[in-house]
C-alpha cells in the first residue's frame, strides 16, 4: 500500500496541473472576449465584411451562372478567408498597441496556453459569423448548406484556420506591417485546407456519394492536427525570438 502512495500523488498534482492549465486558458479566452465585447474591433467588422461580401457576390452572379451550386463552395470558403483576416491581426496586435503584451508573456502561465486561450475567443468569433453567413448565403442563393457533412467540414476547417491563423498572428505581432504581413504568410499555408473545404461543400451539394466527401474530412482533420501539433512547438520560440 506504502509503495502506491507516491503514484497516487503524483497524479493528483498532474491531475491539479491540468486543471490549472486549462483554467488559464480560460482565463485569457474570457479576458479577450471581455474586451472584444467593450471595443467591439473584431467582431463586427467580420460580420459586417462577411455579409456585405455575400450581398457582392450574390449580385454579381445572379442569373450569370447556370447552377448557383456550382459558385457557393468557393464563395462560402472565400469570404470565410478574406473575413477571417480582417480579425486574426487583431489577436495580438490588440495587446502592442495598448502596451499589454508584455505583460501577458509575463503573466505565471504556459506560453501554449496563451496561445490556446487566444485560439478559444477568435474560434468563438468565427462560429459567430459563420452562423450569420450560412443563412444570407441560403437567402441570397437559395442553397442549403445546412448539411451535417459540411457543417463538419465548416466546423474543423474554422478550427484548423483560427490555430494557424492565431499562430502567424503571434509572429507578426510585433511587426508595424502585421496588417498587411499576415495575409502574405497565411494564405499559402491555408491553401490546403480551403481547397478540401471547398471539395467537400461541392461534393455534397453535387450530391455524389457519402464516400467521395469523407477523404476531405480526413484531409482537413489531419491538417489540423498538424497545426496544432507545430504550434505546440514553436509557441514558445515565438516570443523568445520576439
Amino acid at each position: 500500500m506504502m509503495a502506491e502512495l507516491p503514484k497516487e500523488g503524483g497524479q493528483s498534482r498532474t491531475r491539479a496541473g491540468l486543471a490549472g492549465y486549462f483554467r488559464a486558458v480560460m482565463a485569457v479566452a474570457d479576458k479577450d472576449v471581455r474586451t472584444e465585447l467593450r471595443a467591439k474591433e473584431v467582431l463586427g467588422t467580420m460580420a459586417a465584411f462577411s455579409v456585405l461580401a455575400a450581398v457582392i457576390f450574390g449580385l454579381a452572379f445572379d442569373l450569370r451562372v447556370p447552377r448557383t451550386e456550382l459558385v457557393v463552395p468557393g464563395i462560402l470558403w472565400v469570404i470565410i478567408l478574406f473575413s477571417g483576416v480582417l480579425g486574426l491581426h487583431r489577436s495580438f496586435g490588440s495587446e502592442t498597441d495598448r502596451g499589454t503584451l508584455t505583460g501577458l508573456l509575463l503573466a505565471p502561465v504556459e506560453r501554449s496556453a496563451l496561445y490556446l486561450g487566444k485560439t478559444a475567443a477568435n474560434l468563438l468569433y468565427f462560429l459567430i459569423v459563420e452562423a450569420l453567413l450560412v443563412p444570407a448565403l441560403l437567402i441570397l442563393f437559395d442553397v442549403n448548406l445546412l448539411k451535417p457533412l459540411i457543417l463538419l467540414g465548416l466546423l474543423l476547417g474554422t478550427i484548423g484556420y483560427v490555430a494557424v491563423g492565431t499562430l502567424f498572428a503571434a509572429l507578426t505581432a510585433r511587426n508595424r506591417a502585421r496588417e498587411t504581413l499576415l495575409p502574405v504568410l497565411l494564405l499559402p499555408v491555408l491553401a490546403p485546407l480551403f481547397i478540401s473545404g471547398v471539395g467537400l461543400t461541392a461534393a455534397v451539394l453535387d450530391g455524389r456519394a457519402t464516400s467521395e466527401a469523407w477523404p476531405w474530412i480526413g484531409i482537413i482533420a489531419l491538417y489540423d492536427v498538424l497545426v496544432f501539433a507545430v504550434a505546440f512547438l514553436i509557441v514558445d520560440l515565438i516570443w523568445e525570438q520576439g
